[in-house]
């Protein structure tokens, strides 16, 4: 048995109301203790901490990327989605026009399963962010989150009689949780005891409970002597004693089924075959060779007669399991089958839910499948193909395109995307938002076209993961990109052309509502006066350039791990959110946003050499230091005024005339001469004055060491 503490989420009773993207543990007063948990384990830099941030709509209305999971209330004619786009949604089976409901926005990465438990008062979800949530599935919010999974936590299982769940996953650990227990959770009574399966020795990819809660199974694979062998594993959840082991398929189980006693068990498996086991004989009692490829979902009638599988071939069939010749092809879809629901409103049911890897759900008649049945018009030719009762689907949710392909582009502040539809979209990192759709086109010509011959360090990563795009800040390279304020189009009160880091603008905008990040450092004194009302321009919000949509979900997650806390921009001002940031945010997150301590100009070495061709000697190698913003034309003033106009006064000797320009006027001279009596060359290309030296040295110099650059005056 094991002992965890839940993070319970409570929010307002009105559904509407609830927010799109809730904090892991929002709206809850943590213990003390937790909170210095918390603290300690951040101290101890066990985990790097990154930001992540998703470029989205503030409204997600279409499922993107496929769809993991299906439920069914036909109480309230609502069907459940999951999806690889981290988010549920709810839809009203009744209107097909616009079925959308709301979504329920608290997982962030894929959500693998989900079960209605409680007569469809409670949803239970399984997400590859490690997590299993509870929530109100009526009201469409998260009331708790279970930790206890230390990977992707791929199936779940529910028991209705006994309202018991489990969970399981990568981490090859199976936990029981009691239903009434979980929906029970409060801030002050949050400690839940859970039972463990042992005995896994791989990652589990399916599970199955029984509706009496007696018996369990997972589908998982186990190594013996160099060969990956699949297994199922049965358990007595009551006892949690292992019962027995099971082979016979040659590739990942990726459905399983149990009839209301436990005493049959149907599986689903990549390598294209269904099995029926007897598990009081503890063998494999008929295999089905239906597909022609694998089957990863499965469906049964309540009397455990027929089954309804689909998979990679994208064909749904219905098969008599008293008799395997005996089968109907129910449909075709256009993508290979993830899940599928049985509409069982009615015995036998009248319809059946698919979701696949598209983004699409479709709802399929099985109304004339009977007249089939009663006739024993089967097609019981295996090899001969058949012919689908359903052509078009009874009804549809529609899915929304996802992105499937992104390039940087040179200025490492826009992106290109390629979605599921062919459409091109122009994306601005910075601003965390769409600058605009480019329609069908040639990704590769329109990535040419934007090509621009100019450097800046990488300081993002990019992720597709769920079809949206998810921007990462990592510690070690996310202030590597300095621009100058007019490159990035952004002008400055006072004429000037400032250096801005592109990494701590961002954070300083992801962060602009968090009050912590309101106030510049002040003496005692100073901060008092604050408190009382003055110095109110001392306050600076974001970063002044620029901001980020408040919808914007922001992620704070161990590199490589878990989510530690999640919210909106704009919720980052909430009492409770502003604690749990206190608590999150990492250092060298605190020192942009709040210390308001700008990182260092990276500096470039280099070598200043005369070109060959000029005649003059090879000077005394020093090697200079710059930085790697500086542009080749103050390069070049710095040669024509400290080394070529040094030698021609040393040869013609100081001009007598003592009336001195202004040293404004005297530096646009220098700048004038420099570029119309200099040329400097990298590799013997003559650069142009445009051109900083990180760009020179990436796409002109290509060569190991330091870069070393040549000048030489241009002939009359």
């Amino acid at each position: 048995m094991q002992r965890i503490k839940a993070e319970p989420r409570r929010l307002g009773p009105h559904f509407p109301e609830v927010s799109s993207f809730a904090p892991y543990g929002s709206d809850v007063k943590l213990s003390t203790c937790k909170m210095a948990t918390l603290h300690r384990q951040n101290a101890a830099g066990r985990r790097k901490v990154q930001v992540s941030y998703v470029i989205r709509d503030e409204v997600e209305k279409y499922n993107r990327n496929g769809v993991n999971a299906l439920q069914l209330d036909p109480a309230l004619n609502r069907l459940f989605t999951a999806g690889r786009d981290s988010i549920i949604r709810i839809w009203s089976v009744n209107q097909h026009k616009d079925p959308y409901i709301a979504s329920m926005e608290h997982h962030t990465d894929w959500v693998n399963d989900i079960v209605l438990c409680c007569n469809g008062k409670t949803l239970i979800s399984a997400s590859s962010d490690t997590t299993v949530k509870v929530w109100n599935a009526h009201k469409g919010f998260c009331m708790s989150t279970l930790r206890t999974h230390k990977d992707y936590v791929k199936a779940l299982a529910y028991a209705k009689d006994k309202e018991l769940v489990a969970s399981a996953g990568l981490d090859r650990q199976i936990f029981l949780w009691d239903v009434n227990t979980l929906t029970a959770l409060t801030a002050s009574n949050n400690t839940v005891t859970t039972s463990s399966l042992s005995g896994n020795k791989d990652s589990i990819y399916s599970l199955a409970m029984n509706q009496m809660g007696t018996v369990i199974v997972s589908g998982s694979t186990e190594k013996s002597e160099c060969v990956l062998l699949q297994v199922l594993r049965v358990w007595d959840p009551r006892t949690c004693a292992k019962l027995m082991k099971l082979k016979g398929h040659t590739d990942n189980v990726k459905s399983l089924l149990l009839n209301r006693d436990g005493t049959q068990c149907l599986s689903g498996s990549s390598d294209g075959t269904i099995r029926l086991w007897s598990l009081g004989q503890q063998r494999c009692i008929a295999t089905y060779r239906v597909h022609d490829e694998g089957v990863w979902a499965l469906q049964v009638n309540e009397a455990f007669t027929h089954v309804y599988s689909g998979g990679r071939d994208r064909k749904i069939y219905c098969t008599d399991l008293r008799n395997p010749d005996l089968r109907v092809l129910i449909c075709e879809e256009k993508a290979p089958v993830l899940k599928m629901e049985l509409d069982r409103s009615a015995d036998p049911p009248t319809a059946l839910w698919v979701s696949t890897t598209k983004s699409t759900v479709n709802k399929w008649s099985l109304k004339g499948i009977h007249n089939f049945r009663a006739s024993g018009d089967y097609d019981n030719d295996c090899t001969a193909p058949l012919t689908p009762l359903c052509t078009q689907p009874e009804q549809v949710v529609t899915g929304g395109a996802s992105i499937i392909q992104c390039h940087i582009l040179n200025d490492k502040r826009h992106i290109l995307t390629k979605d599921t539809n062919n459409n091109i979209a122009y994306w601005d990192v910075l601003k965390a938002c769409k600058g605009e759709d480019l329609g069908k086109m040639e990704f590769d010509e329109e990535i040419k076209k934007r090509f621009k011959m100019v450097y800046v360090p990488n300081w993002f990563s990019v992720d597709l993961k769920t079809g949206m795009l998810t921007i990462t800040l990592d510690e070690s390279d996310c202030f590597a990109a300095w621009v100058s304020a007019k490159d990035a189009g952004f002008s400055s009160p006072d004429g000037s052309d400032p250096k801005l880091n592109l990494g701590g603008l961002l954070l300083q905008a992801l962060l602009e509502y968090w009050p912590r990040t309101h106030i510049n450092p002040m003496d005692e004194e100073t901060e008092m006066n604050h408190m009382n009302g003055e110095h109110e321009s001392r306050i600076q919000k974001g970063n002044g350039y620029f901001h980020v949509p408040p919808h914007t979900p922001v992620i704070f997650g161990e590199a490589g791990g878990r989510t530690l806390f999640r919210l909106l921009c704009r919720d980052s001002g909430g009492e409770t959110e502003s604690m749990l940031l206190n608590e999150t945010v990492p250092q060298w997150v605190i020192d942009i946003t709040v210390d308001k301590n700008m990182p260092k100009f990276n500096k470039i070495p280099f070598y200043l050499q005369p070109h060959s061709s000029s005649g003059a000697k090879t000077l005394k190698k020093d090697r200079l230091s710059a930085s790697d913003m500086l542009q080749v034309r103050k390069v070049m003033e710095h040669v024509y005024e400290k080394i070529i106009n040094l030698d021609n006064e040393s040869q013609t000797g100081a001009s007598a005339n003592n009336d001195k320009p202004s040293e404004q006027k005297e530096e646009e001279d220098v700048a004038v001469l420099a570029e119309e009596k200099i040329e400097l060359l990298c590799q013997d290309q003559v650069l142009d004055p445009n051109m900083d030296l990180r760009t020179v040295k990436h796409f002109i110099w290509k060569s190991g060491g330091d870069l070393t650059l040549h000048y030489r005056q241009k002939s009359t």
